[in-house]
């Protein structure tokens, strides 16, 4: 008779697939509640005690870590050595596997968790007994994941020993397992207050295979910390599959609407850059103060608002070619309104930002780049008025909104704006004068009037020439970094165009 061990802690499924293991005459056995909800089923496993002759001690700490678990697992069915060994110490083999484990990061993720919970929750047994099985796959079934039941099950019912699918879900194993582990380790630095531990171990899971990456040609997937973490919890209501350079265009859109919290706020990007950013008494009047930036520019864009889509604005924003829409929520009219359009992609939700530890990685060559995530919380804390003439009360408004929506703009980079909207933005330039230039250049493109406007640039200022040009489009108060060994000059020609400036004291680079 075949034995299946089965000690799970997501149940989902389990007694459909322990019933149709019961069907074909394979002897159950189980460990602490998986084996009550298996005879609350009707069914009748043997405890784990009973096969390895030993209780469970030390509050279930010790009960499968044991010879007749772990000997029955590795015993190689056609190496004689090994079954003559498990004769001579009557361990009966076992043949199939099923464990999930403990819940560590969804215990540590709970509030007021304590410490010795949280190592309470780390699994020994379950890992164990997954390797073990995972290294004899020829010989054992093993099963981490209940998604899985369904066709193992299928597979024992045909009599069909499918070495392909063997492989797969031994393979799932181990990544299971090690992200398992890196949780941990991740936990266990946190606990240190270690942002940057020797060594780190990152674990994704895919979300969804991508058509192609940036260009045709480049294979791409999308991987997710955890189900729901981020653009994972975003829920699509309409359109084609997302692409590569959706999901990345998505990521900027909700970066620049990142920072106006409790602000009815509406951002249009291009390239993960905001070609257009606003704020509104209501999401169609930030649309249309957002689309009035770069309208050109507006055509194949993804927009983010950080309000509910209703079915007015829906109905303007249908006029234009949009590759994706994300809102927290679309009112049952704008669905109906932009389904028409069978390519445009809706996405609801507010895809939380996800990653305990708060840290970005980049790519390069050879390694990986980390640090901590900018603070998406922008305020005027610390701002300094270095200027001889003050910002007045609306500029000072403006001077928060343009420091704001700078944040999301490639660098280098400079924001004009005016009555809570970009006017003009000079994105991804390599001097920053060139950015100021590119910005009034929009301005001017769009027909928005630069004078009266305010500006705010990511980064100082290294030489007056973009202050002088600010002033020439009629710029009357600049925010920036300062830093600069030139700060003075720069002051300087702010003052001899009669420009309020601010310096914040933090930089807003983003490559």
């Amino acid at each position: 008779m075949p034995r299946a061990l089965l000690s799970v802690s997501d149940k989902t499924g389990l007694i459909d697939f322990a019933r149709g293991l019961a069907a074909l005459g394979w002897d159950l056995v189980s460990t602490g509640g998986t084996a009550k909800a298996l005879r609350d089923a009707g069914l009748a496993p043997r405890d784990v005690s009973e096969v390895t002759g030993f209780p469970e001690m030390m509050h279930g700490r010790v009960k499968t870590l044991h010879p007749a678990v772990h000997g029955a697992l590795l015993a190689r069915r056609d190496v004689p050595d090994h079954m003559q060994a498990l004769a001579e110490h009557k361990i009966t083999p076992i043949d199939l596997v099923a464990v999930n484990l403990y819940p560590f990061r969804e215990t540590v993720a709970r509030k007021g968790v304590t410490p010795e919970d949280a190592i309470e929750h780390i699994d020994i047994g379950g890992p164990s007994m997954l390797r073990s099985a995972a290294k004899n796959f020829e010989s054992v079934w093993v099963i981490v994941d209940p998604d899985d039941y369904a066709r193992v099950l299928a597979s024992l019912q045909a009599n069909d020993s499918d070495e392909d699918l063997k492989r797969l879900l031994a393979g799932k194993v181990y990544a299971h397992t090690a992200s398992y582990d890196s949780a941990i380790a991740a936990w266990f630095a946190k606990e240190r207050g270690d942002k940057f531990p020797e060594t780190i171990v990152v674990s994704f899971e895919r979300a969804q295979k991508l058509r192609y990456g940036e260009n045709p040609g480049q294979g791409a997937a999308f991987y997710r910390e955890r189900p729901g973490a981020g653009l994972s919890g975003l829920v699509q209501k309409g359109g084609k599959e997302l692409s590569f350079n959706n999901l990345l265009d998505l990521e900027g859109a909700l970066l620049a609407i990142d920072p106006y919290r409790g602000e009815t706020a509406c951002a249009i990007v291009k390239h993960t850059s905001p070609c257009g950013l606003a704020v509104g008494n209501t999401a169609l009047e930030s649309y249309r103060k957002a689309l009035a930036c770069d309208p050109v520019s507006a055509f194949g864009s993804v927009i983010a608002f950080n309000v509910p889509l209703d079915d007015a604005t829906a109905d303007v924003v249908s006029s234009l070619f949009v590759e994706c829409i994300v809102a927290p929520e679309f009112s049952a009219g704008a669905i109906e309104i932009l389904g028409r359009k069978k390519n445009l992609r809706m996405l609801e939700g507010n895809a939380p930002l996800g990653n305990d530890i708060n840290l970005d990685y980049k790519r390069v060559r050879g390694g990986v780049l980390v640090q901590e995530r900018a603070d998406v919380d922008i305020s005027d804390e610390g701002w300094t008025t270095v200027s001889k003439r003050q910002a007045t009360a609306e500029e000072y408004r403006d001077l928060i909104f343009a420091w704001r929506a700078v944040a999301s703009v490639k660098s280098n980079a400079i924001v004009l704006a005016r009555d809570g909207a970009t006017i003009g933005i000079g994105a991804g330039q390599m001097s920053r004068v060139d950015a100021a230039f590119l910005a009034v250049h929009k301005a001017n493109l769009a027909n928005h009037i630069t004078d009266g406007a305010v500006l705010g640039s990511d980064a100082y200022f290294p030489f007056r020439d973009g202050v002088d040009q600010a002033a020439e489009a009629g710029v009357r108060a600049i925010v920036q970094p300062g830093g600069s060994v030139r700060d003075a000059e720069v002051i300087a020609a702010a003052d001899e165009h009669g420009m309020a400036m601010i310096f914040t004291g933090k930089r807003q680079f983003r490559h």
